[in-house]
């Protein structure tokens, strides 16, 4: 499907009359008053500018210019910016921004925020949340109870990423991992394996119990379908044993490291991926981990993901929003050469 042209943006706009974006906001609402002082020569090169271009300002920014600051928090539980999780952030950071532009919102990032038990939190002695007008929050584990505490305080927020009921429904804009674990399940069974086999990460967030519901849901059809310990609490050699013991054929990794580390530890035992093990990953990257493997698996929509979270947000500021706000997004399906019908000498006792 051909891709839409990319709306024109106020930031176009003041690149092509060469001046600031917030000249060109100030133009765009008509500002003339005596402590905004705009050169008659300088408006008419944004006006210009405008008419060629054919922009036509978002109507969700027309709302929030009338009633609001336009600051939009971005909250995140772990660090934002370490070396080590930039490519989990990173994306959802891009879409946020780039949905932000489009409605002529500022974004401001929360780092002052205390760590208490080893997490970050929202709520403290100095908390700022009141300077923007509503807040995304990112994180792979959100805690209920601040939750909790932003639906009885009524302040507007949306989570990046599914979450449960927390004194009420939470707003969120997720990624649809049930179905996509459950249709990678299904291509599993298609090409024959009926000895299937679960790693998690072993933590307790949504994400984790959404991919395991997928799993789950066609265990009547197999032989064997079972979860193992969590990836962090075991040597992936023990793990590569407890699955040849178990006969297994087809292993589902939540954690992508894990299963380049799955893979390379069968290799270095003379064993084949796919052919004497296939390995399917529920999720891309988080880290740059080198493989020349293309595993199947899915990608997870982190862009859509963090451009329709402010999208939703922008509708609770201004009271226009559908309900509660909920949205699952489909991740795509990546068709990799780490799946092939099961060795048939594997299944036998």
């Amino acid at each position: 499907m051909p891709s839409s042209p990319r709306r024109v943006t106020q930031r176009d706009i003041a690149r092509l009359a060469g001046v600031s974006q917030a000249t060109v906001s100030l133009v765009l609402n008509n500002r003339s008053d005596a402590d905004v002082r705009i050169a008659p020569e300088t408006r008419g090169r944004v006006l210009r500018a405008i008419e060629e271009t054919g922009y036509a300002a978002d109507p969700v920014a027309r709302r929030l210019a009338a009633r609001f600051n336009r600051i939009i928090g971005v909250f995140t539980y772990e660090p934002a910016f370490p070396s080590g999780s930039r490519d989990f952030f990173h994306p959802f950071l891009l879409g946020i921004e780039e949905y932000a532009e489009r409605v002529g919102c500022d974004l401001l990032l929360f780092t002052s925020a205390p760590v208490v038990d080893g997490r970050r939190r929202i709520f403290h002695q100095d908390n700022r949340l009141r300077l923007a007008d509503g807040c995304l929050l990112l994180g792979r584990e959100i805690d209920a109870a601040e939750l909790h505490r932003l639906n009885r305080d009524g302040f507007p927020y949306v989570a990046v990423g599914r979450r449960d009921d927390a004194g009420g429904p939470v707003p969120y804009v997720g990624a649809d991992y049930a179905a996509a674990v459950s249709a990678l399940t299904e291509r599993a069974l298609g090409r024959g394996h009926r000895r299937l086999a679960y790693l998690p990460m072993g933590t307790n967030a949504e994400s984790s119990e959404d991919r395991r519901r997928g799993f789950v849901a066609h265990s009547g059809a197999v032989e064997s379908a079972r979860e193992l310990p969590g990836a962090g609490s075991r040597d992936v050699g023990a793990v590569l044993d407890d699955l040849r013991a178990d006969r297994t054929t087809v292993v589902f990794v939540e954690d992508f490291a894990t299963a380049v580390a799955l893979a390379q530890a069968a290799r270095l035992r003379g064993l084949t991926v796919p052919g004497d093990l296939s390995v399917v990953t529920l999720g891309d990257p988080t880290v740059p981990v080198p493989t020349a493997l293309t595993f199947t698996g899915f990608l997870i929509p982190r862009e859509e993901m963090g451009r329709q979270s402010v999208e939703l947000l922008t509708s609770v500021i201004d009271g226009s929003a559908d309900g509660v706000g909920q949205r699952l997004l489909p991740c795509e399906l990546v068709e990799g050469d780490t799946l092939g019908a099961p060795d048939p000498a594997v299944g036998r006792s």
